[in-house]
């Protein structure tokens, strides 16, 4: 047996999503991008068997509503091939829906760690649509900063689980827009999302829109 690796080249791209390809899921953002990839004439490798699919990864599912500008995909070639990033960019762009933005594009070791066991947190920005006091605010988030624990008690597929999610929340605290920003964990120390972070702030029925503009990885 061939110990030798089919990835001939491992390709990084950062993404965004807006307008509204933010309603768009996780599984057809990645066929969406085979698409992409594909009307471009990039050498995708695909999986062996009986229902091939396309060796693309993407780094962290982003909640259907959510607006983005630091989406991470990695990307198996079969194939090594030589680019330039401006050029590369603007032949993906090309191809692209409309709300589909590119970031950069970078090589990395075929061999690299998975992006799923990279990512350990994110940030997102929550702007409020509907006049709020940010001095309200501020003493939301400070209730919540000061607790040593947050247990939440929830009922999943007829499953219960209760958790402190206090070490989930990394920080929380106004911008000068007076925006909402959360730094929350997600990946394999536990995954927190912004919505759930508005229910502890009791403001889930304030008009509002969402934005992940980083993911943190931990070195490699």
């Amino acid at each position: 047996m061939s110990h030798i690796s089919p990835v001939a080249q491992r390709l990084r791209i950062t993404f965004g999503k807006s307008g509204s390809l933010k309603y768009t899921s996780n599984l057809d953002v990645a066929k969406i991008w085979e698409r992409v990839l594909r009307r471009a004439n990039l050498p995708i490798l695909y999986t062996q068997g009986f229902n091939t699919r396309p060796r693309i990864q993407l780094a962290m599912p982003l909640p259907l509503g959510i607006s983005s500008e630091c989406e991470i995909l990695d990307i198996s070639l079969r194939k090594h091939i030589d680019f330039d990033e401006s050029d590369l960019r603007q032949q993906l762009l090309a191809v692209s829906p409309p709300g589909l933005s590119i970031q950069a594009i970078a090589e990395v070791d075929p061999r690299a760690a998975t992006l799923h066991s990279l990512v350990d947190s994110a940030e997102y920005r929550i702007r409020f649509l509907d006049a709020i006091d940010p001095a309200c605010l501020r003493k939301k988030i400070d209730d919540i900063m000061n607790r040593d624990t947050i247990i939440i008690d929830r009922v999943r597929r007829r499953k219960r689980s209760v958790m402190d999610i206090r070490p989930l929340i990394i920080d929380l605290y106004l911008d000068p827009s007076d925006d909402l920003v959360a730094h929350l964990s997600v990946g394999d120390r536990g995954n927190l999302r912004p919505d759930q972070i508005l229910e502890l702030m009791d403001l889930q029925g304030v008009h509002h829109s969402m934005h992940r503009y980083r993911l943190h990885t931990r070195p490699h």
